[in-house]
C-alpha cells in the first residue's frame, strides 16, 4: 500500500502594515551665481565650439586638397593606362606565335 508524504506545516502568515513612502528630502538650494560667472562661462563655451569648428574645417580644406589632387592625378596616367593594353595585346600575340 502506498503511504501518503507527510506535508510539511506551513509556517504562520504575518501581517504586514503598509507605511506611506517616506517623502524625498527637497534639494538644497543652490547658492546664487553672479552675472560675471554665468557671462565667464558663456564665453568658455564658445571659446571651445569655435575650437572645434576651426579645427572641422581644416579638415575638410585638408580633405578638398586630396580630392582635388587625386583629381589631377588620373589626367597625368591616363596616356600610361592606354599604353599597357597595347602591350598586353602584343605580348599574348607573342605567346600564341610561340606556342604555334
Amino acid at each position: 500500500m502506498a503511504t501518503a508524504k507527510k506535508v510539511a506545516p506551513k509556517a504562520a502568515t504575518t501581517t504586514k502594515k503598509v507605511t506611506a513612502p517616506a517623502k524625498a528630502p527637497k534639494p538644497a538650494a543652490k547658492a546664487p551665481v553672479s552675472k560675471t560667472t554665468k557671462a565667464i562661462a558663456k564665453l568658455t563655451a564658445n571659446i571651445k565650439l569655435t575650437e572645434r569648428k576651426n579645427k572641422i574645417a581644416a579638415e575638410i580644406n585638408a580633405l578638398r586638397d586630396q580630392r582635388t589632387a587625386l583629381k589631377v592625378a588620373p589626367v597625368v596616367a591616363a596616356p600610361k593606362a592606354t599604353v599597357a593594353p597595347k602591350a598586353a595585346a602584343s605580348a599574348k600575340k607573342a605567346k600564341r606565335t610561340a606556342k604555334n
